[in-house]
């Protein structure tokens, strides 16, 4: 990408208040039908609105086309009974209740395509849209069909290649692939989990992202976050098999959390999605604030391979701080990207 630090949010920004329910995760829609069709239409077009008007040179959906990050995508595949659920543990955190796998799973239709395409129509800037990655599929479902989480998540990685390639044809960017589970589950990240990225990502000439986060700013991840000690060395686990992976981009959580920045230095080469905004805290970040988050990466990795953006998606957040945490991100950047032209 031409410019210097270019700017995104991860993945989602808070819905209108007519659409769902505010600051609520997964709050269900308060319209039906076509009225429904219309109401998410439009809040794509106020985040599409919103990120250009904060100033981000990378346009997102938001998520405001979808209920959640993953079990949205899951509905339009065959193989899911959603009347069928289950308790299971989401990455060894909290207990949810999940559809369940009963028959092979398979992608009848396109599922996030024609939102890309009305996306596309709204900017000439560079358009990014996120699915979830395999992993974290396989842990946001109960498998009565399969019997291995491996073979599960290979036929969701051969169904998420046919969705990407459709989305890049749309004129999609870049495609980021939501791996939270990279974080917990390391042993199965090792063994099979990057190699089953991959052939999600296979053939595409977008860019492409893996996201490997800490999670959204709610309870349940936080006390789990409480739990990890004085510094997060998971990614120390992660990052050397995706340096030598296929991926082209790694997004990664930074600002206000323990993670050692120094853990960067084995992306060495990769191009580094950083987070400098913190989700989990309402607080809007100043921009020099911002800056000092980046900054600090720059000793680990070259600035033309600096991406700043958010931690995490900011769908819990009150609109008016999601809006100021992205023109915060961007003011920061700017405040970089001078000194480092010495303007």
């Amino acid at each position: 990408m031409s410019i210097l630090l270019p700017t995104s949010i991860v993945g989602s920004l808070p819905k209108p208040s007519w659409l769902a329910e505010p600051e609520t995760l997964w709050s269900p829609w308060k319209l039906e039908g076509a009225e429904l069709d219309e109401g998410r239409r439009d809040a794509l077009h106020l985040a599409a609105a919103e990120q250009a008007l904060a100033g981000l040179d990378i346009i997102a959906d938001g998520e405001q086309t979808r209920q959640h990050f993953v079990t949205t995508f899951i509905e339009h595949l065959s193989g899911v009974d959603f009347a069928r659920r289950e308790t299971v543990r989401i990455r060894d955190r909290y207990d949810a209740s999940v559809p369940t796998v009963v028959g092979p799973v398979g992608r009848e239709r396109p599922v996030f395509v024609d939102d890309a395409a009305t996306l596309r129509a709204l900017t000439d800037r560079p358009l990014k849209w996120a699915l979830p990655g395999p992993m974290t599929m396989i842990d946001t479902l109960h498998d009565a069909h399969y019997g291995s989480r491996e073979e599960l998540a290979r036929e969701f990685a051969a169904i998420l290649n046919q969705e990407a390639r459709e989305l890049e044809a749309a004129g999609v960017d870049i495609i980021q692939f939501d791996e939270p589970a990279f974080n917990v589950f390391l042993d199965d990240v090792r063994s099979w989990g990057v190699e089953v990225l991959e052939r999600a990502a296979e053939g595409l000439r977008a860019e492409t992202v893996v996201h490997i986060c800490y999670g959204y700013g709610i309870k349940a991840n936080t006390d789990w976050k409480a739990t990890l000690g004085p510094q997060w060395r998971q990614y120390e686990e992660t990052f050397p098999l995706l340096r030598a992976s296929s991926i082209d981009t790694v997004s990664l959580e930074s600002r206000g959390s323990r993670v050692p920045v120094e853990l960067v230095e084995l992306l060495r080469g990769k191009t580094v999605m950083l987070g400098a905004i913190d989700v989990a805290d309402p607080r809007i970040e100043t921009p020099q604030e911002v800056a000092d988050t980046l900054r600090a990466a720059l000793d680990v990795v070259d600035a033309d391979l600096l991406r700043p953006s958010t931690n995490c998606g900011m769908a819990p957040l009150a609109r008016t701080v999601a809006q100021g945490k992205m023109r915060a991100l961007v003011a920061g950047t700017e405040l970089l990207r001078a000194e480092l032209s010495g303007s």
